[in-house]
């Protein structure tokens, strides 16, 4: 679709969104926040994560590497500890990654420039552009799902917002309305409207301060609006751990391969195309053969299925708990043999957690 600029649309739009604000400030530690860095490690931290899930992880992290220098010499695993259960562990890494650049590269001063911060791992067109405004009062409008929401029902563009032409036509009018005077409050106000007042569910129309010119209002619209135009599909991947327990030990391993979780810890894994429902699959599995061909073995139990939704897969596992004896000496050298009661030292994905949590209630046995 053509979408046409109207100047005196645009500027009700901008002065009432900032008139809305200043009656409906919503206090986090990091508004009004000039540090860069923590201007950064607030938006790294709510990428794809609500505010409320995002809030202790930003405290904690604030406190343990107050400073770039603390987060780049920090060992990753322990950064990896740190951000578990965040989930999109990407974000961690790259983190890291950004600070060690920053740190050693940059003498430790952060970028002042758009086109400098954008450059960092990491960091994308939005978040370059809270950063460039919140902490430089640099005039860059942000784009993110609340902004794609608002937008898109004010002035009624059908634009899926998933498009190369969707994506180019809001962060121009983005731009357009934003308050160059004061980019930072503006930025966060129009955040702040979507996050809490046109909401994706139930927004608040009747009492909307945008109301008067809401296209999607007027055409009883609102909940057509933003339009996305790729269905997401999720495909189903099923895993079964094995848990060698050896006396007061288990041995775990990092997941280093370009795939799901990366960096972080799990347990040695059979991958297959539907989840064992008999007990001599165990048995029947080649992998599973070869670890154990040269030991004494006991399956102790078998878990119910746990599960984990990420944003394309869906994680379906079982925990298959095994006693062997004490000669068993795995062939595989990215194994890594640890007492039970270090496990709290790693960092480990969600569905794993969900095992450790469960575990001492009854679990199904073939």
């Amino acid at each position: 679709m053509t979408f046409h600029f109207d100047k005196d649309k645009n500027h009700f739009f901008t002065q009432n969104l900032l008139r809305w604000h200043a009656s409906h400030h919503r206090p986090l530690p990091w508004k009004g926040e000039k540090n860069p860095y923590l201007v950064w490690l607030s938006e790294i931290i709510l990428q794809q994560t609500r505010v409320e899930q995002g809030l202790p992880y930003f405290e904690k992290f604030k406190e343990k590497y107050p400073a770039v220098h603390d987060l780049a010499r920090a060992p990753e695993d322990e950064v990896m500890k740190m951000w578990e259960g965040l989930g999109y562990y990407s974000r961690a890494r790259n983190l890291h990654a950004a600070a060690k650049f920053i740190a050693n590269e940059l003498g430790g001063i952060f970028p002042n420039k758009y086109e400098d911060i954008r450059a960092l791992k990491g960091v994308g067109d939005y978040t370059a552009a809270a950063i460039a405004s919140f902490a430089f009062d640099l005039p860059h409008a942000v784009v993110d799902g609340n902004v794609y929401r608002v937008l898109s029902r004010y002035f009624g563009i059908e634009e899926p917002v998933d498009t190369t032409a969707g994506k180019k036509l809001f962060a121009k009018l983005a731009q357009e309305l934003l308050d160059e005077t004061q980019p930072g409050k503006y930025n966060q106000a129009i955040m702040d409207f979507g996050a809490g007042h046109c909401t994706p569910a139930s927004p608040s129309c009747p009492d909307c301060p945008m109301q008067p010119h809401c296209e999607a209002f007027k055409q009883n619209k609102i909940a057509q609006l933003p339009v996305k135009s790729k269905k997401l599909e999720r495909r189903q991947r099923f895993f079964n751990y094995l848990i060698f327990n050896q006396q007061e030990s288990v041995f775990i391993k990092k997941r280093t391969e370009k795939d799901i979780w990366r960096n972080l810890y799990d347990f040695p894994l059979i991958e297959t195309e539907s989840l064992p429902e008999e007990r001599n699959f165990v048995l029947k599995n080649k992998i599973w053969k070869l670890w154990l061909e040269k030991t004494e073995y006991r399956l102790l139990r078998v878990s119910a299925p746990f599960k984990q939704e990420l944003t394309h897969q869906q994680i379906i596992a079982r925990f298959w708990e095994i006693e062997v004896d004490g000669a068993f000496q795995p062939d595989e050298t990215s194994w890594l043999k640890t007492e039970r009661r270090n496990l709290k030292n790693f960092a480990f994905p969600k569905v794993v957690d969900l095992y450790f949590k469960q575990k001492f209630l009854p679990l199904e046995l073939f």
